[in-house]
């Protein structure tokens, strides 16, 4: 795990680099260009080094470089850039009941992770099973007591669902009563969504997916998800397992997030994925610019660095309304 002051000596450099460009940045603008209606956009991103990311080690420095926000292509003007490392997090973990029996191994490791979480976050744990969505704890602070809700798996096809995103979508209404913040989704699954059929279950043709991935940004909920065969995954079938993780792959990237698979294998172990998503939640930052465009609907965001060793992640976009 990441040391706390590493975390908070980098949220302070990298705020006194890009603060500085951005408030030049303004002053250039408030002379040369006319005065227009804009409105402010906060979205959350995630800033590494490619090297902190091969190794999985926070460096204390590093060189942002400046930063530029385009809105459906066009560049935007940055206000602030402040770490929210600390702040408490918003978490749903569900888990897909037919998963295979080793991940019932890793209940430790996702026990010790939501124990790890920062104080104030609120945890909900629910298990995607037929048609069901079943809750084992609602939304709570008490992250000790949405520890020992984890149960273990079924393992069996009488406990498949057809989708484990309908799960999903569940899950995101549940955020509705929360205030605003950080949000997440962690899902453990194989990612394959069957209810239109195995032929149909690619990732660029499942509509749940897609539904789910609209309904994520709209919340601003990123979702991690780790990939762990299952009921129709477990027999080694290459097409339906690249399938699966293309799903997973997918939401993630496009809600801020990121997979994390082990080959095409059920990982032995998720520790290390669990250091890699401490390593992503300690380094999120809200982001705040102007945005020029003022009309209702899915804008696309993107968010790079001048320095071309600085990996920057976000969602892909979200919803004006």
């Amino acid at each position: 795990m990441l040391k706390k002051n590493r975390s908070k000596l980098l949220s302070f450099f990298l705020f006194a680099l890009t603060f500085s460009n951005f408030a030049f940045a303004q002053r250039q603008n408030e002379i040369t260009q006319p005065k227009q209606k804009v409105r402010t956009v906060t979205i959350p991103i995630s800033i590494f080094t490619k090297k902190e990311l091969r190794e999985n080690q926070a460096d204390e420095l590093v060189q942002a470089g400046n930063i530029i926000v385009k809105e459906n292509g066009d560049e935007q003007t940055i206000l602030s850039i402040r770490s929210v490392t600390n702040a408490p997090l918003a978490m749903a973990v569900l888990i897909q009941d037919d998963l295979s029996s080793n991940a019932n191994l890793q209940l430790k490791d996702i026990a010790n992770f939501i124990r790890s979480l920062p104080r104030g976050s609120r945890v909900m744990v629910a298990y995607l099973r037929g048609g069901t969505f079943q809750i084992r704890q609602k939304f709570t602070e008490d992250l000790e007591k949405a520890a020992k809700s984890l149960r273990a798996v079924v393992s069996n096809s009488a406990a498949a669902p057809s989708s484990p995103y309908e799960g999903v979508d569940d899950a995101l209404k549940r955020f509705d009563a929360l205030p605003a913040g950080r949000r997440a989704i962690l899902l453990i699954s194989d990612g394959l969504d069957t209810s239109r059929g195995v032929e149909d279950s690619s990732p660029t043709q499942s509509l749940d997916l897609e539904q789910s991935i609209i309904k994520a940004q709209r919340k601003s909920v990123a979702v991690y998800s780790i990939y762990n065969a299952a009921t129709l995954t477990d027999n080694g079938n290459s097409r339906l397992i690249l399938n699966g993780q293309g799903s997973l792959n997918r939401i993630s990237e496009e809600t801020g997030g990121r997979a994390f698979f082990q080959g095409t294998s059920s990982p032995i172990s998720f520790s290390r994925f669990f250091e890699d998503l401490d390593l992503l939640l300690n380094r999120q930052f809200a982001l705040t610019y102007l945005s020029t465009h003022l009309e209702k609907g899915y804008y696309k965001t993107k968010v790079n660095s001048t320095n071309p060793d600085i990996k920057i992640e976000h969602s892909q976009g979200y919803f004006y309304r």
